[in-house]
This record gives structure tokens, sequence and C-alpha cells, in this order.
């Protein structure tokens, strides 16, 4: 028979479900971070035995697979001294003559409106190992970020 007139299933024509995408690089987190990890775990473990609908069901196992590979690959990292900007600081830059206080986290921690920034973030990437009263250029404007204060997140 040809395949012209073969029945096939509704399955065949649905897109493929992919898993979430891990950013790239190393899952460095702070202790907020970790617990925020663990409970966003622990959350969706509880939410399984509650659903009822498939594409629910499969969406919430998608998603704590990624969670949990999280977890798992999670680095904890110590807290830094901040005599120079590093992971776990929260740092107050001015910049174009705007003062803002951000804090340097992990990719999944992050929250921008929050003034929390991941450490990969082209801004963050720009003042690592910077000290207060020095200035690096940022991006093709070349303006100048001047770092104002550094101090360590708190627990």
């Amino acid at each position: 028979m040809s395949v012209a007139f073969r029945r096939e299933g509704d399955d065949e024509h649905l897109e493929p479900k992919f898993e979430l995408p891990l950013p790239p690089g190393p899952n460095l987190v702070t202790p907020r971070g970790l617990a925020l990890i663990g409970s966003k775990v622990a959350e969706l473990e509880a939410m399984l035995p509650t659903l009822t609908d498939e594409s629910a069901l499969t969406a919430t196992r998608r998603t704590l697979r990624y969670w949990r590979t999280r977890l798992a690959t999670a680095q904890l990292m110590d807290m830094p001294d901040c005599s120079h900007v590093a992971f776990g600081c929260r740092v107050t830059i001015r910049m174009n003559g705007k003062q803002r206080t951000i804090a340097i986290v992990g990719d999944d921690e992050a929250n921008p409106k929050k003034g929390l920034l991941a450490f990969s973030a082209p801004l963050c990437r720009a003042i690592m190992d910077v000290g207060v009263g020095e200035e690096v250029p940022f991006g093709d404007s070349g303006a100048l970020i001047e770092i104002l204060e550094i101090a360590p997140l708190e627990a």
C-alpha cells in the first residue's frame, strides 16, 4: 500500500517537546539561590500527585527535570571578601551619571527588576575583579562604569 494512503496517528504531527535549555557555563549559586532551587524542586514534586491532566503532568515533569539538574549541578560559592567585585557581592555603580546597586548572583536567582544580575550578564562580566574607585569601559558606546561601593550579600 502506498504511504500516501496510510492512516497516521495525530501524534505524528505534533511538535516535539524539547528539554528546557540549561544556561551555559558553571552553575554557581549563593546560599539563597541554592535554597530557592531546593524549594522549587520540593514544590514541583509535591504538585505531581495532584495533576490529572496529561499535558500538565508532562510539562511539570519536564520542569522538574530542569530544576533537579540545576540542583545536582549547583556549585555553592563561598562568600567573597568583596575587596574587588566578585560573585556574591552587592555593588553600587555609577554609569552615565546614574547610580545603581546590583547583586551578582547565579543564573537561576537573577531578577534584573530587583537588581539581581546573573554573573554571566555583560554588565557583571565587565566589572568583575574591579575595585572601589576604579572605572571600566562598557559597551560599544564607551560608557564608563565607576565602582562606588562593594559589600557582601546578606545571607
